[in-house]
This record gives structure tokens, sequence and C-alpha cells, in this order.
């Protein structure tokens, strides 16, 4: 079988079916349940490269480690996210548009981390400082947040929606740096996510 199979890829594996799940809930309808395997994927996601660090990995690995974990996040964060928010509206084909366009511009995104993490891989042993740009994995929080804060306030998800995910899409591509997150702010999103997960189950 083609691949590298040990420990390090299997938090990789288990979110991309978690956001496999999730694509099979949102086509019918279950969009709470989409929400709650969409943080699933972001919590696989937040630590899967954590546990990859313990290992001595050849440059194969590495570069493989690298292409898996962004296609899984185009799975996740790019195709999952996106059926939820063409789900939140009526479904027209207009209203297709903009969850098509976050899903390209997560396709863009991801792409060009893959070239710029290679060439920053080349250059250096030490582990990424920052970012460019607002990485797609943030859907994760920022999707179940909106969704779950628009329902409990009772806002027009189907007005509101369109205009969300179009402002994240472009936050994709923006070139803006952004501080990647150390110890103490893994935690802040780790109880961010709960709080996603209480809003999502209480409040969709």
């Amino acid at each position: 079988m083609i691949g590298f199979y040990n420990y390090t890829v299997i938090l990789t594996y288990l979110g991309l079916l978690s956001g496999f799940g999730g694509i099979l809930c949102a086509a019918n309808g279950k969009i709470k349940e989409a929400l709650i395997l969409l943080i699933v994927a972001g919590l696989c996601d937040m630590f899967d490269g954590k546990i990859a660090s313990t290992r001595k990995r050849n440059h194969a690995e590495k570069r493989f480690g690298i292409q898996i974990d962004s296609l899984s996040d185009l799975v996740c964060f790019g195709a999952l996210p996106a059926l939820i928010g063409f789900r939140c509206t009526s479904g027209t084909v207009l209203q297709g548009i903009v969850p098509g366009v976050y899903l390209l511009c997560a396709l863009i995104r991801l792409a060009w981390f893959n070239v710029d993490e290679e060439q920053r891989q080349d250059q250096e042993a030490e582990g990424r400082k920052n970012y460019t740009g607002l990485p797609v994995t943030t859907a994760a929080l920022l999707i179940p947040v909106f969704v779950g804060a628009c329902t409990l306030l009772s806002l027009p998800l189907e007005y509101i929606t369109p205009c969300f995910f179009l402002l994240v899409a472009l936050a994709f591509i923006t070139p803006f740096r952004m501080k990647k997150a150390g110890l103490v702010g893994k935690i802040l999103m780790i109880l961010c996510g709960i709080a996603a997960l209480a809003l999502v189950l209480f409040g969709v």
C-alpha cells in the first residue's frame, strides 16, 4: 500500500473521517451533527502536528505529512463548512456561489501553505512561528460559533451566512501575518471549542 504507516498519521485520518461524516450529516440536513463533527475534526487537527513531532521522520515522511494534512483540511475545513453554509440558506443557485468561493479560497490557501511550508523546512529545522493569512482550520471554531449564535439569537441565517462566509474566505487569502498559537493559545482554543460545542448543542 502506498504511503507511510505509523502513529503520526492516526489523528489526521480520524480528522478526515470526522469531516466526511460531517459532510454526510450536512447533506441530510443534520446541521447540528455536522457542526459537532467539524469541531471534532478541529480537535484532531490541533494535536496531529504535536504527535507527529514526537517521532523522528525522514524527508519523505515529513513531505507526506504536509500533503495529507492539507488534503484532510480541504475536506474538513473547506468542503464541510461550505456545505454547512449552503444548507443554512434556502439553497438557491445564487446562494451556492459564496460557499463555492469559500471552498476555492480554502484550496488556494492550503496549496500556498504547502509550497511555503516545504520551502521553510528546506531552510530551517525549527517549527513554524507565524502563518500568512487566516488558517483554514479556524473554521472549526468560527463556523459553529457563528451558526450557534445566529440560531440562539434568532438572526436570519439565510441572509447573514453568505456575508460571513465571504469575509472568512477573503481572510484565507489576505496576506497578513498571524502568530501561531503556543501552549496558552491552544488551551484557550480548547476552551473556545468547548464553548462552541455547548453553543451548538443548546443553540442549534
